[in-house]
């Protein structure tokens, strides 16, 4: 398996720390409004790389985080906290605005399937955690106190800048921000910061005040993965300053290195354009469902381009993802056909070679650097032979085993909308009432109109029926 190293800036092959087994963190959202499709992109990013370690046999250890606090609206240190700005406006309890936004993370997320991680910290329950390693740094030199305020020294780590290719040089030279007097160098960064406006605040050997933004995940990730740990993700905007300052704690206040490789996803556009509040662009999960969009259609759409490259998110796209995933429902719901209704027997070596040949290339495209759209090829390639084929039941069976191998990492099949409309219930009933009166021909008749609008009814025992959405594996 091979990755993008951002860090390196080239593709590596991938090494685990410990054979078997991987620790990833990805930068989790600022929960001071909803989450739009820009930032799943590469929430899902992160879920399909887990996803894909997972089918390699690889066990994951995965953590983001929830930031509820410390986040300031350009990124570094200046101008007001996001989360304090959004309980103003709403006059509401930033506590209260974060509960909001993060349960509507969470319901997005689970509308587009993907796994949760194993840990969620959030922010405002780690201070413990952010105020220990600070001393440390502020006893190893790197960091410095003036007045209630905590900077760390830019100057002190040698390799500032490696992640980003910014030089301090650079960055003072293109500086737009005012002159803080505070601080011994213009991109030293705060790590605790004072001030008495701000509605959340804590006890620190500083006074009392709130924490910086680079310091909470460097904090988090090396409580629950360790100081040294393998995966680091998050979308490209987190380069800099957030991830620069990230591996300059981290490696300061442990002596070793932070993260091993970093993945990075590229900007989300829309229609071709930057999205954007000004442009009513940043549509949420929520709201493209309201449109009449599936979610696994969404999510198909978010996971088809690869992640080092910008994506241009379109309503033509999304319908395109939507008949995409209807070939493999199709695929499915036949050779489900056939799992029940052809003969036992053998799997030929035709067959065998078939799926064998799938799941390999499958991983093969994926240990290429995730690279999806080659994924998506075999997915297709396999489809449309499986489709071809005549077989019995035991070959059918092996085929959809395959088919369910390769939706454990795309999850596009286990996102199919579950609840059944109205009509397809009416139709479902009279199918019974045929199947009662005997009519086998008119049961068999809503049968098969029941399948052309993507549902299947399966009967169970005691002469009841089961209805799922046609693919549902």
């Amino acid at each position: 398996m091979k990755l993008y190293n951002t860090l390196t800036r080239k593709i590596e092959k991938f090494k685990p720390l410990q054979q078997g087994k991987v620790g990833m963190y990805s930068c989790g959202p600022t929960v001071y409004s909803h989450p739009h499709i820009g930032n799943f992109r590469s929430f899902l990013v992160a879920d399909l790389l887990k996803r894909f370690l997972e089918f390699k046999g690889i066990k994951v250890t995965h953590i983001m985080n929830i930031t509820d606090v410390g986040h300031l609206v350009d990124d570094a240190d200046e101008g007001a906290d996001k989360l304090e700005e959004a309980a103003k406006k709403q006059k509401k309890d930033p506590l209260e605005i974060a509960k909001v936004y993060t349960d509507s993370f969470l319901q997005a997320s689970k509308l587009l399937n993907i796994k949760p991680p194993d840990k969620y910290p959030k922010a405002t329950e780690h201070i413990k955690e952010m105020i220990d390693m600070i001393k440390i740094l502020i006893d190893k030199g790197y960091a410095y106190v003036v007045g209630n305020n905590v900077y760390y020294d830019v100057t002190k780590f040698a390799n500032y800048g490696q992640l980003s290719g910014n030089t301090l040089d650079d960055l003072n030279a293109g500086a737009r921000i005012e002159i803080n007097e505070e601080k011994k160098h213009p991109q030293d960064f705060a790590l605790w910061k004072h001030d008495p406006k701000h509605l959340q605040q804590w006890d620190s050997p500083w006074g009392k005040g709130f924490p910086g933004w680079h310091i909470e995940c460097s904090a988090m990730s090396s409580k629950y993965l360790g100081a040294e740990f393998d995966i680091h993700t998050g979308g490209e905007d987190n380069i800099f300053p957030h991830h620069e300052c990230e591996i300059a704690q981290s490696e300061a206040a442990s002596g070793k290195k932070f993260v091993h490789y970093w993945l990075h996803t590229r900007f989300l556009l829309f229609d071709g354009e930057k999205m954007s509040k000004s442009k009513g662009n940043l549509y949420t999960i929520q709201e493209l469902i309201e449109k009449g969009f599936k979610k696994n259609a969404i999510r198909y759409s978010l996971i088809s381009s690869h992640y080092r490259q910008n994506y241009n998110f379109t309503f033509d796209g999304l319908k395109a993802a939507e008949q995409a995933i209807d070939k493999i429902q199709q695929c499915v719901i036949r050779l489900e056909d056939i799992r029940k209704t052809a003969k036992q027997g053998k799997i030929s070596e035709q067959v065998q070679k078939l799926f064998s040949d799938c799941l390999a290339e499958f991983d093969n495209a994926l240990s290429d650097d995730l690279n999806i759209s080659k994924a998506l090829a075999v997915c297709f390639d396999f489809i449309r032979e499986a489709n071809k084929s005549d077989m019995n039941s035991a070959e059918a069976s092996a085929l959809l085993d395959t088919i369910s191998k390769i939706d454990s990492v795309l999850g596009v099949l286990e996102a199919a909308d579950t609840e059944v409309p109205e009509n397809i219930k009416e139709l479902a009933e009279k199918r019974k009432a045929a199947k009662l009166n005997k009519d086998w021909k008119a049961a068999d008749a809503v049968r098969a109109e029941i399948l052309a609008q993507g549902w299947t009814v399966e009967d169970t025992p005691g002469g009841g029926y089961r209805v799922k959405r046609a693919g549902e594996v």
